[in-house]
């Protein structure tokens, strides 16, 4: 059962919400004008009653983003997911020509024992752009909880015309009986993906790849033997394990399109990774994404 529905059109040369419809758990608020007035996106956020997702909830929201226009899909905090009965949500949009949609949410957290899917499906045309962050924490430090859930499951995929695939992704984190999930994932505390396509994307395409470039040939020699005896002669200790890790890679005809998938062992890291990363988008989306 569908619980929210947004639509976004042109309407006297500017992006404008020309539907908007949400009922529990689900709400929307859509500012009049988020950062620059000059810059004509829409901005969208989304939020759920008492703060989080509980056990047993099921979200289905369809968006459409007109010939265009472009459109941010946020949140205003981290989606936090409770209770032992798997809640789900899922995502459908359709992206017009010269639109673009960007969907950069908070992360989600999911309490201890929770089950938690997400689903989200995009369908473009040759010439629209799309920009997905998709990260999730380890859950409450606060609390002692670190990768306490049962399960989380996100699925990513994207079409373009006649339902040809161009990216289909699913990362799965559940607990197993051999192992826990936090014995899997070590010390790190963050997993995050970035998907970047299309025309209205290509000037990030580039420089993020040689970003990641960088901090990996920066990590690879920090680990190397010589780098590694050097430290254990200054040191009592040395960690090997590096603090975050990132990769880069094209995908879809051409490489037209670029995924960055990260692990990071705090949360402020990736939020500063995102937001460097992202710095160029200021422009098109009228504000620094998570400054």
């Amino acid at each position: 059962m569908e619980t929210g529905r947004v639509a976004v059109e042109k309407v006297g040369g500017k992006s404008i919400v020309t539907r908007c419809y949400s009922k529990y758990p689900l709400k929307f608020i859509v500012p009049n004008k988020v950062g620059n007035s000059k810059t004509d996106a829409v901005w969208i956020y989304s939020l759920t009653y008492g703060g989080g997702i509980v056990s047993g909830d099921s979200i289905s929201c369809n968006f459409t983003v007109g010939d265009g226009c472009t459109a941010v899909l946020t949140t205003q905090a981290s989606t936090k997911s409770m209770g032992s009965k798997c809640s789900e949500q899922v995502l459908e949009a359709r992206v017009g020509s010269d639109a673009l949609l960007a969907i950069i949410p908070d992360p989600v957290t999911c309490f201890s024992t929770a089950r938690y899917t997400q689903k989200q499906i995009f369908r473009m045309v040759g010439d629209s752009s799309l920009l997905v962050v998709d990260w999730v924490t380890s859950g409450r430090h606060e609390s002692g909880e670190k990768w306490d859930f049962d399960m989380y499951k996100s699925t990513n995929n994207i079409f373009l015309e006649d339902d040809e695939p161009l990216f289909l992704d699913t990362m799965l984190l559940e607990k197993g009986s051999i192992s826990s999930i936090a014995e899997r994932m070590q010390d790190y505390q963050v997993i995050a993906m970035v998907v970047f396509w299309g025309p209205k994307m290509k000037h990030i395409q580039n420089q993020v790849q040689e970003d990641v470039r960088k901090i990996m040939t920066e990590q690879l020699q920090f680990s190397s033997p010589a780098s590694v005896h050097k430290r254990k002669r200054n040191s009592n200790h040395c960690i090997n394990q590096p603090n975050f890790i990132a990769s880069s890679s094209v995908f879809g005809s051409e490489g037209k399109g670029v995924v960055v998938r990260i692990v990071a062992t705090t949360t402020e890291s990736a939020y500063r990774f995102l937001r460097h990363q992202l710095a160029s988008l200021e422009p098109l989306l009228g504000v620094l994404p998570y400054n």
